[in-house]
């Protein structure tokens, strides 16, 4: 604190600067450093020094007592450095009130504060010496009003942001008041962290360290007028002299604390017209506001937002509370209790007092139990700790519209949300609900995942489900979803059936006049196919419900529809619910060309996404057998492909060969582009088992043949999948052709495959091509030249835009 001159003589500057001069004699006569008289004595080392430069001249008398005990001073030597430490501290004030309190009978009486001066219309008149004209010294907090809660033992992490608020509170002289806002959910241990940081940085804030609820959440939050009057009692300000208006209060507590070195915890705030009046006007003051909303609307402030706790976080705190052998004792039963209270300090914390009380219980006991959802809210509750009622305070204050945004929100299937999703289930605009979403952020109830995708904690999403169903009957619960699944099942429709080449002949991304007949702008593939990826917990989520809910038909087509893209993530476990869906609800119609069709798609699911290719043959010969029953030539054709790759891929070459010319007379009948793409499917197919099994100069005969039917089909339909059809078969030529060491002739197949995927925007399908021909090229003492093709290659994609997969072709 600085030091304020006034009336006293010049023996009594002397003394003052006496002090240090003490303090640093006797410490070097002690044999200790700064650091280690600071560090024994629990005071900053920044305030050593400065008590030792003379910049403080009168501390406070309990660091007066700590450094005389640290330095083992008999009493007259503590009692000679405590006079010198009173010299500097400021003198001339007068009580405030007649019942001030003391530190009791042994303590010498504190120094109060002086009567402030009554308040104009311009703001508190600075009170001061009436020769000298010096501001009067700042007077000592009233003991015990407002003092700071107990910090908690087992505070744990938040390293990051308690070195941010230590290299903030460094600063002895700042530009600007410091006021950190620290915001989030509820249950993320905002008023913990506060109160711990501010016992931790109190050496740093010899004035005092304060702590005020402004009961943010309760029915009537506290007002700033009141919360200004408590604050100016605890600066030892008489009841009688404090003002009548919020704004002379606030000018007064502004006066105040202009030198003050103090922390301020406004704590639980409300919105930002309760906090600005609190806020200090200048000087080394640092206030920690805490708040559930994110109070967008205050000014020049630090924002700290907290997060969950990372799960090694999440682990220690367990282990801190309920004992580090017990908890080192069952990681991997601390792991799954640390996810299912999301590692939510809250939950966390009661998990551990569980565990606490239950000595003779193992962490898998409680981990089973909180296992079932229905009941996790129950036992997240003990003694006066229940994560439920927080959540409570929060939702109780939303609107009504934001109160069933964030009930329909838990209706959602993904990880993540977007607004239109949320919107479909609410009912609502979607421009209404994207707004009603990012006042539910403010109110730290929704978490952006990405910049347009939101997210509901595990246990909020669980507190808004009960919500929902306690606020909403079955019925309306029932029409939000079919709402809802109507949509998403006919937006993933649409949108699937932009890569069937019978539908989209051609791509919006790079043909102005595609889907002329459309009325509305076309929907590009780049977009349909990052929405199916997406959502697709949402669209798979709506298909189920649509199964259960009879609508087989709804079913058949939007599995029908999603076939050509499904392609495109090859890698996905999710086809073989679409398309066992698909044959279910075909069985449930008694639709038997549709049962073949769909049982074809499960086979290729099996042998091409999931490799159980023995399943995947079963399934081929179960649709074959559909098919011939039925006489669908086309289906016949497709279940002998897939039934000719499961057998490849087994090495049973010779069989699939026979399986694969079985098909191409299959799809020789059938007068259409399907039967022309099977045509092709099937010769490169033989191909490619032509090679494996070390036939290389019939594989080549046979994949020209096939180059040739892609040839043909990119100029009967110029389209995306004919050019990747003749892209993928220019590309396996090649590898035919190097097998054979034909080097040149495989360089010429390599870059007319790369010709076709530059047609159609693939570079995420150039890597094994151009791998293949830089080979070619080094196999032709050619490497300088390969050399730079493949670092010219590989900056243009790594510059590239988003995956797009593949089509089916094989």
């Amino acid at each position: 604190m600085t030091a304020v001159s006034g009336t006293g003589t010049g023996t009594d500057s002397e003394g003052a600067g006496d002090f240090g001069r003490l303090l640093a004699g006797h410490r070097v006569a002690a044999g200790l450093t700064q650091e280690e008289l600071a560090a024994a004595a629990g005071v900053s080392l920044r305030a050593v020094g400065d008590m030792e430069r003379g910049r403080t001249r009168g501390p406070q008398r309990r660091t007066v007592r700590a450094l005389a005990e640290t330095l083992g001073l008999d009493a007259p030597q503590a009692a000679a450095l405590d006079r010198a430490a009173q010299c500097g501290r400021p003198r001339g004030t007068r009580p405030v009130s007649a019942a001030a309190p003391t530190r009791g009978p042994a303590a010498p009486a504190p120094a109060l504060a002086p009567v402030p001066a009554p308040v104009g219309p311009a703001g508190p008149a600075e009170t001061g010496d009436a020769e000298t004209g010096d501001t009067a010294p700042p007077a000592p907090l009233v003991p015990g009003a407002l003092a700071l809660p107990r910090d908690i033992a087992d505070f744990t992490a938040r390293e990051d942001a308690l070195a941010l608020l230590a290299e903030l509170a460094e600063d002895d002289r700042p530009a600007h008041p410091r006021v950190v806002l620290i915001s989030g959910q509820p249950g993320l241990g905002k008023t913990a962290f506060a109160l711990h940081a501010a016992h931790t940085l109190a050496p740093f804030f010899p004035d005092g360290q304060l702590s005020l609820d402004l009961g943010g959440m309760a029915a009537t939050p506290l007002s700033a007028r009141d919360a200004l009057g408590q604050v100016l009692r605890a600066l030892g300000v008489a009841d009688n002299a404090v003002p009548a208006g919020t704004e002379e209060r606030a000018g007064l507590y502004r006066a105040l604390v202009r030198e003050r070195r103090l922390v301020l915890i406004l704590d639980n705030a409300a919105d930002e017209s309760q906090v600005r009046p609190l806020l200090p006007g200048s000087g080394p003051a640092v206030t920690l506001v805490t708040s559930r909303n994110a109070l967008p609307g205050l000014e020049s402030v630090l924002r700290l937002r907290l997060e969950a706790l990372a799960p090694g976080e999440a682990a220690d705190l367990l282990a801190r509370i309920a004992g580090r052998e017990r908890i080192d004792a069952a990681p991997d039963a601390t792991a799954e209790l640390a996810r299912l209270c999301g590692y939510l300090p809250l939950a966390l914390r009661i998990a551990g007092q569980r565990l606490v009380a239950r000595p003779q219980q193992p962490v898998s006991h409680l981990v089973r139990q909180l296992a079932a959802e229905e009941n996790r809210l129950d036992l997240l509750e003990t003694g006066d700790l229940a994560v439920r009622p927080a959540f409570a305070l929060s939702y109780r204050r939303l609107p009504a519209q934001s109160q069933l945004v964030l009930r329909r929100s838990a209706l959602t299937a993904g990880h993540d949300f977007t607004a239109a999703v949320a919107a479909a289930y609410a009912g609502l605009p979607v421009g209404r609900t994207e707004l009603v979403l990012e006042q539910l952020i403010d109110a730290g109830l929704v978490q952006l995942a990405t910049p347009e995708r939101y997210r509901l904690h595990d246990l909020v999403r669980l507190y808004a489900g009960e919500r929902l169903g306690a606020d909403e009957g079955p019925e309306a619960v029932a029409q939000a979803r079919a709402r809802a699944g109507d949509w998403l099942l006919n937006r993933a429709a649409e949108y699937g059936l932009r890569f069937d080449p019978d539908h989209a002949t051609a791509d919006p991304d790079t043909d102005p006049d595609a889907d002329a007949d459309r009325t509305g702008p076309p929907v590009p593939l780049t977009e349909a196919a990052r929405w199916l990826e997406e959502e697709h917990p949402e669209w798979l989520a709506a298909l189920h419900q649509a199964f259960a809910a009879g609508r087989h038909r709804e079913v058949i087509d939007t599995a029908e529809a999603m076939h050509w893209f499904s392609d495109r993530l090859l890698s996905w476990d999710i086809w073989a619910e679409v398309f066992q869906l698909s044959v279910d609800a075909a069985r449930a119609c008694g639709d038997q060309l549709a049962e073949a069709v769909h049982v074809n798609y499960l086979a290729w699911t099996y042998v091409t996404c999931l490799h159980r290719y023995q399943r995947g043959i079963e399934l081929a010969n179960e649709g074959l057998e559909l098919a011939r029953r039925i006489g669908a030539r086309e289906q016949e054709g497709w279940a002998l492909t897939y039934l000719a790759a499961g057998l490849r891929h087994l090495h049973r070459h010779r069989e699939a060969i026979d399986a694969y010319h079985r098909a191409a007379d299959a799809f020789a009948a059938v007068n259409s582009r399907a039967g022309w793409i099977g045509r092709l499917v099937t010769l490169r197919g033989a191909a490619n088992c032509l090679r494996d099994s070390g036939r290389a100069e019939e594989a080549v005969e046979s994949r020209r043949r096939a180059l040739a039917g892609a040839l043909e089909l990119v100029e009967r339909w110029s389209s995306p999948l004919m050019h990747l059809a003749a892209a993928m078969t220019a590309h396996e030529l090649g590898l035919d052709r190097a097998a054979l060491g034909r080097w040149p002739a495989a360089e010429k197949a390599f870059r007319q495959a790369l010709t076709h995927y530059e047609e159609i925007g693939r570079p995420d399908s150039m890597t094994k091509t151009l791998t293949e021909l830089g080979t070619a090229l080094i196999e032709q003492g050619r490497a300088e030249e390969a050399r730079e093709l493949l670092t010219e290659a590989l900056t243009d994609l790594s510059a590239d835009g988003p995956r797009q997969g593949r089509r089916r072709t094989g």
